[in-house]
C-alpha cells in the first residue's frame, strides 16, 4: 500500500487536521500568509498573488454572494477559462455552504442552458463578453437564475443590466458585508460537514445528456489523500494550470492539491503558449492530456530527425537511461548508484537541453 503523502491524517480523513476545503483553505491561508499562492501573467511581466490575498478575495466573493441571497447547497456555475477569479470564485463559495460547478467555455448556449437548468444554478460567473452572451441568450428559459457576474468587462463599456454585475462590485459588496457583520464568514466555514455537497462535475455527456456527478467535501479530502501523481509537490514548487478547471482532474491539481501541498499554481496565457509558459515557470511536475505529450513528442523527434548521427546515438542512450529510472521510481524503487551517476550524465549533456528547448 501506498503511504499517506503529507499533511493527509488517514483518520476522518483530514488534511492539515482539517475535515473540510472551507477550514483547510482558511487554515493553510493563516499559516503561509505573504507566501506566493498562484501567477498570471499580466502585460507580459509574472503578477504574484499571495495566499492572504487569495483569502480575502475569495472572502469577499462568498460575503458578497450571502449579501445577494446565496443559501446553503445553492449552486453557483462558473464559465471562464483558467484564471485567479476562477479559484476565489470556487473556494469563496464552498466557503459560505454554496457547491460550485464549472462549465466548458467551448460550450454552446444551449448546453450552457441545459447545465444551468439541470444543476438549478442560482448564481453564474462568466469570463467575458463573449461568454456572457450565452447565458443572456437563455436566461429566460433559467427562471431560477437569480445574478449573473462578468470578470472581465472589456467590450461592455455602458453595458447595463439589472442581472448583471461585474466582478470588482460583487468584491466591494463582500467587502462591505465583512465590515458590517465580523466574524460571519468564520462562522459559515465552521458550519461545514465532512459529508456536505461541495462541486458538481458534469459528463461529458457522450452516451446521452451530460450529468452531474455530486462530490462531497469528505470526496475531495480523500483524492489527495491517495493522488499518487501529485504526492511530491512540496511548498514553493512551480505548476502551470491550462487544462479545463471544470474536469475534476485539473480542478484537483491546481485548485485542491494546491491546499495541501503549498505548491504555486501559474496560469498559462493560453492553449498556444504553454511550450513557452513551461519554460518560463519551470514546473516540478507537469500534468497534461495525451495530446499534448504527442505534440512534445513530435517536435523532438523532428529535431531528431535533422541531428548529426552523433546527436541521435547520445539521444537514445539517454532516453533509454531516463526510462530505466522511470521504470525503478515507478515500481517504488531507487536507482542504484551506477544508475544515478548514469542519469546525471544524461541529464547533463542531452535531457535538460530536451526540457530547455520544448
Amino acid at each position: 500500500m501506498q503511504p499517506t503523502p503529507s499533511g493527509v491524517e488517514k483518520r476522518g480523513w483530514t488534511v492539515h487536521g482539517q475535515d473540510t476545503l472551507p477550514k483547510l483553505f482558511r487554515h493553510v491561508a493563516a499559516e503561509r500568509g505573504d507566501k506566493v499562492a498562484m501567477r498570471e501573467k499580466h502585460l507580459g511581466i509574472w503578477r504574484a498573488i499571495s495566499w492572504r490575498e487569495y483569502h480575502d478575495n475569495a472572502r469577499h466573493v462568498g460575503l458578497g454572494l450571502i449579501a445577494l441571497g446565496l443559501r446553503p447547497r445553492d449552486v453557483v456555475s462558473i464559465l471562464a477559462d483558467n484564471g485567479p477569479e476562477w479559484l476565489f470564485t470556487d473556494l469563496g463559495t464552498l466557503s459560505v455552504g454554496g457547491v460550485t460547478n464549472g462549465i466548458y467555455t467551448t460550450d454552446s448556449a444551449r448546453q450552457v442552458e441545459y447545465i444551468v437548468n439541470d444543476s438549478s444554478t442560482r448564481f453564474f460567473f462568466a469570463e467575458n463578453e463573449e461568454q456572457l452572451d450565452k447565458i443572456l441568450d437563455v436566461r429566460a428559459r433559467c427562471s431560477q437564475l437569480v445574478k449573473i457576474f462578468v470578470f472581465d468587462m472589456e467590450g461592455l463599456h455602458g453595458f447595463t443590466d439589472e442581472q448583471v454585475m461585474p466582478l470588482p462590485a460583487l468584491l466591494e459588496l463582500g467587502a462591505r458585508y465583512d465590515r458590517e457583520h465580523p466574524g460571519a464568514f468564520d462562522r459559515m466555514v465552521e458550519i461545514a460537514r465532512p459529508e456536505d455537497l461541495a462541486i458538481l462535475v458534469y459528463t461529458s455527456g457522450t452516451t446521452g445528456p451530460p450529468k452531474g456527478a455530486m462530490l462531497s467535501h469528505r470526496n475531495i479530502l480523500f483524492q489527495l489523500g491517495y493522488s499518487d501523481f501529485i504526492a511530491e509537490l512540496r511548498e514553493g514548487d512551480q505548476q502551470l494550470s491550462f487544462l479545463p478547471l471544470c474536469h475534476i482532474a485539473e480542478r484537483t491539481f491546481s485548485v485542491f492539491n494546491p491546499l495541501r501541498t503549498g505548491a504555486t499554481v501559474n496560469f498559462a496565457e493560453s492553449i498556444d503558449t504553454v511550450p513557452e509558459n513551461i519554460r518560463e515557470v519551470a514546473p516540478a511536475l507537469f500534468f497534461a492530456v495525451p495530446r499534448i505529450w504527442e505534440k512534445f513528442y513530435s517536435a523532438v523527434a523532428l529535431r531528431m530527425r535533422e541531428a548529426t548521427a552523433l546527436g541521435r546515438l547520445a539521444y537514445r542512450w539517454a532516453i533509454g537511461v531516463g526510462m530505466r529510472v522511470a521504470g525503478r521510481r515507478i515500481a517504488g524503487g531507487r536507482p542504484g548508484a551506477g544508475l544515478r551517476l548514469l542519469y546525471r550524465a544524461a541529464d547533463f549533456l542531452v535531457l535538460d537541453n530536451i526540457r530547455r528547448s520544448m
